[in-house]
């Protein structure tokens, strides 16, 4: 068995765990029949089953907050439950919760008729508030019970899913959305590093590599002006740099002792002014042959140093070995800024001018990014076809945030403007049974509906949908797979409520 099968059956181990024991409260005791109520604010879901309110009757709320856009349960504070219908208001203070995210209120309404439920809650110094609209306070049981008897559930779909095992994942639920979502070119891009970011270093002089370290080797750190190694002409007996280096030293200290002689007898008229300047003009000259020596050579030995902060690409030498001046000896490498070439068929180069923006999976990690998020951009796209592979370039730039490495490869999601509307989700939430796609619609927030829909395009991150949701079905887009696997391993009844 391999290791995907121990994982499911884990994951369906830890699904069975967490369910609760339930009754069918509406087939088999009446009397037990629960509401379920669902609101959302900005900073939390709440999800709450209710007895039935009946006028001068105690009704428990069961009710689960849940922190957004995390989905994680609300584990201190207090909340104050108020019942308002008409001047009517009655009211429960919880200063923490019952089990962690779970307050049990208990009120007894005192007239009937509609109204709302408001949810007070105080987390430390910071105030926040829910609102459930529409609370029907029934004058007796029966009326209570019709109104029940009139709510559809789905039943041949349903898949039960307690807030309490949303809460142990990474669970999240959302509306589609809707937006212009124009045709996508899916293609693989190798990652190189920008001209800008690398550099050869080459050698200044014949002479032989001398590592001042042993550790000279690719993906080496260096700081800028690190010496990496010497090139040293000592004991070659043409164009030795060490020989040269003591020729030019011994003319510059010569022409300089000759001029400055020169220049003290000029000031008594014993020398010419042609003579000065002759004299000069070889100091000058010898001048500018040291200086550059000395600037590059220590001792007629060449220091290679780093240009740049980064790390060494690639080493072209070995230790010892005899190079000539403007060979090759490494590349260094900043490994910030990276190109992206891809090819992409011939049938799409009427839209390469269109491409607006493209999203980059790296296949290292599985993490997807926008190419604003990499500060991105389009540099390029070929006007032509490659002779070798008949595919047209195109070429975008990227900083790298550390999940990309050059010579490497990334998936490309190439968008192309356009001005048509699509309903899209995120990719998270569409799942492939048998060839066939489908997302999980919630019920509530305990109770999803397995849904089949028609896929279009995607951009990496979403999913166009073409049929089977509308904008206002809230699915799951995070942990739709655990509610899959709730599923498989046996639905609960979607009439039945929690036992706390």
């Amino acid at each position: 068995m391999n290791k995907n099968f121990y994982a499911i059956l884990l994951l369906a181990i830890f699904i069975a765990g967490c369910k609760p024991s339930i009754e069918n409260s509406q087939n088999t005791h009446e009397e037990e029949i629960k509401f379920k109520l669902t609101a959302y604010s900005n900073d939390f879901e709440l999800f709450a089953e209710a007895d039935p309110f009946l006028v001068g009757k105690t009704s428990g709320i069961l009710s689960h907050f849940s922190h957004l856009p995390g989905f994680k349960a609300l584990e201190n504070g207090s909340v104050k439950i108020r019942l308002m219908v008409g001047n009517s208001e009655v009211s429960q203070m919880l200063d923490k919760p019952t089990r962690k995210g779970i307050y049990k209120f208990e009120l007894k309404p005192e007239l009937q008729g509609s109204g709302q439920l408001v949810f007070d809650i105080k987390i430390d110094q910071n105030d926040y508030q829910v609102i459930v609209p529409d609370i029907t306070v029934y004058p007796d049981d029966q009326q209570s019970l019709d109104a029940a008897s009139k709510i559809i559930i789905p039943g041949t779909n349903a898949v039960a899913f307690t807030k309490e095992q949303s809460w142990k994942i990474d669970f999240a639920t959302e509306y589609p959305d809707t937006g212009t979502f124009g045709q996508v070119i899916k293609t693989t891009a190798q990652v190189q590093s920008a001209q800008e970011d690398e550099q050869i270093i080459t050698a200044k002089t014949n002479g032989m590599v001398m590592f001042s370290k042993n550790e000279v080797v690719d993906g080496l750190g260096l700081s800028q002006g690190q010496v990496i190694f010497i090139i040293s002409g000592s004991g070659l007996a043409d164009n030795n740099s060490t020989v040269r280096y003591a020729e030019a030293q011994n003319n510059y200290e010569r022409t300089k002792a000759d001029y400055e002689r020169l220049k003290e007898l000029s000031k008594d008229k014993i020398v010419s002014e042609k003579d000065l300047l002759n004299a000069k003009n070889e100091y000058d000259n010898a001048s500018a042959v040291f200086n550059n020596l000395n600037n590059n050579f220590s001792s007629g030995e060449q220091a290679v140093k780093s240009p740049l902060k980064g790390f060494i690409k690639h080493v072209f030498v070995s230790n010892g070995q005899f190079v000539e001046a403007g060979q090759p000896l490494l590349t260094v490498s900043q490994n910030q800024t990276l190109l992206l070439h891809a090819d992409v068929q011939q049938k799409y180069a009427h839209l390469l001018s269109a491409i607006s923006t493209a999203n980059i999976r790296s296949l290292q990690n599985n993490l997807t990014f926008t190419l604003s998020e990499l500060q991105g951009k389009v540099l390029s796209y070929g006007k032509n076809a490659n002779t070798d592979n008949y595919l047209v370039p195109v070429i975008l730039q990227i900083e790298n945030n550390g999940s990309f490495i050059p010579g490497g490869f990334v998936e490309l999601y190439l968008q192309v403007i356009s001005t048509s509307s699509a309903l899209t989700v995120p990719n998270e939430a569409v799942l492939e049974d048998q060839g066939n796609y489908f997302v999980f619609v919630q019920t509530n927030p305990e109770l999803f509906e397995k849904r089949e829909v028609k896929i279009g395009s995607t951009d990496g991150l979403r999913t166009e949908i073409t049929k089977g949701i509308s904008i206002a079905d809230r699915i799951v887009t995070k942990g739709a797979v655990l509610v899959k696997l709730a599923q498989a391993s046996g639905a609960l009844d979607a009439h039945s409520g929690h036992n706390h």
